[in-house]
């Protein structure tokens, strides 16, 4: 690690907050400090210093194609050409809204966002209007963004009580988001027994993958769909992360369970700030300036993030998901192989749970909650990720985030990760 990067970290922090935009870019706990990059290709990001990395994180998940995939980078010249933005009508988020309500069975309508935090802002506000309730049910260990009313927690008590998890949240907030462990279903039907015709809606990762990577079962689901037919409450799945990356349809075609409200992000951006709320036309319609319901946004929309999305999503075929797939079980393998050979066998507790092009380095199998995390997972994961760092290997700088496997991560690749790896 240079005193370049060491300088410009200093830096970042007497302007920025913890010399961060996000939290989970400060290396926290790391001996290192956070590299500051400058541009990237393909499935590589460079330092300021040039030093080339083997990108695993690929900006959060954004990225599927890879960094700077020529077909979204000439769409995304093409649509800086006409503007970047108008604050009024265009043909170009109509254009991916068109393409998406066809390919999706489910949806009628959606509106574009800017973040996946305001999908779900926006999803929660719709629920609670369409329903005329306030409560809501949220799983320990699903992240649905920094929405005050998802940055809950368990409390120490009974199944269901919640406080804040952050401080600047109101504890009338917390009151009204019950929540329950990931699988716990005795404690759904309890919830909805304590509070009769109060809870709005039911919200959930399909795929938890932004506290590890917790497979839920299929029964799981299912349950949680039936429960919202009978008590008419509404099911909103968050694929932020998981929506167009595991599927095109995501967790709700694998399923084949249909949410009442979806909450989309960053693929359907190809790399731009974006979000979306989709639903069918009677629950969206309750959206101003038709329906009760607000929501509005300077940038949604934004004519860039439109362009990128389309070319980004018009890539991702069957043949493309059955491609990146069979890439990840390859890399994955390497990986592990490696962490069980390594200083003889330094790293033989981690095991790799994968899922379509996600996966997360953890020392147990099958796990599906929050308890079953084990203690020291970031104390082991922080000595695996410098050696990967130094090796020019980058992975999310925190043990609880996924690695993520993008179309660029071809054969070529999985060669060079086999040679960083000695």
């Amino acid at each position: 690690m240079s005193d370049r990067q060491k300088d410009l970290f200093l830096k970042s922090k007497k302007y920025i907050p913890g010399g961060v935009h996000s939290p989970v870019r400060s290396f926290k706990g790391l001996t290192s400090t956070p590299r500051f990059f400058k541009k990237a290709e393909g499935a590589y990001i460079y330092d300021v210093e040039d030093k080339k990395y083997l990108d695993f994180c690929m900006s959060f998940g954004p990225l599927i194609l890879g960094h700077r995939n020529p077909k979204v980078e000439k769409a995304l010249h093409e649509a800086l050409e006409r503007g970047w933005s108008y604050g009024a009508c265009e043909p170009y988020s109509l254009k991916l809204a068109e393409f998406l309500v066809e390919k999706i069975p489910y949806v009628e309508q959606l509106r574009f966002v800017n973040s996946g935090t305001e999908a779900v802002m926006t999803a929660l506000r719709i629920a609670r209007g369409v329903t005329g309730r306030n409560k809501v049910i949220k799983f320990n260990g699903c992240y649905h963004g920094h929405v005050d009313s998802m940055l809950i927690k368990a409390g120490s008590g009974l199944a269901g009580e919640a406080e804040a998890s952050s401080a600047g949240v109101p504890q009338g907030v917390a009151a009204d988001t019950l929540i329950l462990e990931l699988g716990d279903i005795e404690g759904v039907k309890k919830c909805f027994q304590d509070h009769p015709n109060q809870i709005a809606a039911i919200i959930i990762e399909p795929l938890p993958a932004n506290n590890g990577l917790m497979i839920q079962p299929i029964e799981f689901l299912k349950f949680l769909r039936s429960m919202c037919d009978q008590t008419c409450a509404l099911l909103i799945f968050d694929e932020v992360i998981s929506g167009f990356r595991v599927a095109f349809g995501g967790m709700a075609e694998i399923t084949g369970i249909r949410p009442d409200i979806s909450t989309w992000g960053k693929i359907i951006g190809g790399g731009l700030p974006v979000g979306a709320v989709a639903a069918s036309k009677f629950i969206m319609e309750h959206l101003a300036p038709i329906g009760k319901v607000y929501q509005a946004g300077t940038l949604s929309a934004n004519p860039l993030a439109m362009a990128g999305g389309l070319a980004t999503l018009t890539e991702m075929t069957d043949e493309n998901y059955k491609k990146i797939n069979e890439q990840t079980l390859k890399i994955t393998k390497v990986l592990s192989d490696w962490m069980h050979t390594y200083n003889n066998g330094e790293f033989s507790m981690f095991k790799i749970t994968s899922f379509s092009s996600l996966f997360w380095i953890v020392p147990k199998d099958n796990v599906t909650k929050i308890s079953e995390i084990p203690e020291n997972l970031t104390v082991n994961f922080n000595k695996l990720f410098e050696i990967f760092l130094e090796k020019g290997i980058y992975l999310a700088p925190n043990a609880y985030e996924v690695g993520f496997v993008s179309l660029a991560h071809d054969d070529q690749v999985i060669e060079d990760l086999k040679r960083r790896l000695g």
